[in-house]
């Protein structure tokens, strides 16, 4: 598929938009849908338009004269062209839309980025996250709210060790995204576990029974009928989340209900849009 054809689906995609006949605590991380919009091009190509720009920017592009609309898109494709080949593949394009679908976390790291570097020098070291987060308030032993900072400090320290792959304490932006969103990195994924775990096992036991789990995501206070969908949470975890039905959830039975083998949805759209744009439907866009 080349970035000329892409370029001329997409325009047409965002041009077209419109033109076309008691609160659960949740602890899964799912894959987001790429739209909230139905995916269906004979009726329209909102869910493309969202797929593929990132929904809040793409009101951004619904604002904008067909003309300017182009111009911008074609700087799109130039970019995910990475290698410059004159060729969209499906790779690329997977990319792309992922990035597109997270761009509110580089935005959440460009931020704390910048009041954490604070010598400047393109890395944030373990010392500078401490201090510019914690400050002054690790010296005060009994803070007036209770709360326990120096444990909270401890465990952000050991999530800080997990993303800094190369051990040298200073976190380049990479690392420093996977500290601040490590559901997102696969090799943050045992962290996020443990994490969870610890939140929820009160006994200290090293496991996350049936009570601890639901009182993880409903406090009765007082109430003696539950609500269906908490009975429906103590069924799940009896004939799903217990798998070896010992009665409680070891690490790997956590890992398979918080971290779950979703649907790659940026993949199938990548391969959609490269299908409905590439005219000799081969695997890349020329």
């Amino acid at each position: 598929m080349s970035t000329l054809e892409l370029l001329l689906f997409l325009w047409l995609s965002v041009g077209c938009v419109g033109s076309k006949p008691t609160e659960k605590k949740e602890r899964v991380h799912h894959e987001a849908p790429l739209s909230d919009r139905a995916h269906d091009d004979a009726q329209s190509f909102d869910y493309d338009h969202d797929a593929f720009l990132g929904a809040d920017e793409a009101k951004t592009f619904d604002q904008l004269t067909p003309e300017e609309s182009k111009e911008r898109l074609g700087k799109i494709v130039v970019k995910i062209d990475g290698d410059k080949d004159g060729f969209v593949t499906v790779e690329e394009l997977k990319e792309w839309i992922k990035f597109a679908q997270k761009r509110w976390i580089y935005e959440d790291v460009e931020r704390q980025w910048k009041g954490h570097d604070l010598n400047g020098d393109g890395a944030v070291s373990w010392d500078e996250y401490r201090n510019a987060t914690y400050g002054s308030v690790l010296d005060d032993p009994d803070p007036d709210d209770g709360f326990n900072y120096k444990q909270m400090m401890v465990r952000d320290e050991r999530r800080f060790k997990m993303a800094d792959r190369d051990g040298d304490m200073a976190a380049t932006k990479e690392e420093f995204t996977a500290f601040l969103h490590p559901e997102e990195y696969d090799y943050m994924k045992d962290i996020v576990v443990q994490e969870t775990m610890e939140d929820i096992d009160k006994n200290g036991d090293g496991f996350i029974d049936l009570e601890e789990y639901i009182g993880d995501m409903y406090s009765h206070d007082g109430d003696a009928d539950e609500p269906e969908w908490v009975k429906t949470e103590r069924e799940q975890f009896v004939e799903f989340r217990d798998k070896n039905r010992d009665g409680k959830m070891d690490k790997e039975e956590t890992r398979d209900w918080i971290l779950p083998s979703d649907y790659d949805h940026a993949e199938a759209e990548a391969r959609h849009l490269v299908y409905e744009s590439d005219q000799d439907k081969g695997p890349a866009i020329p």
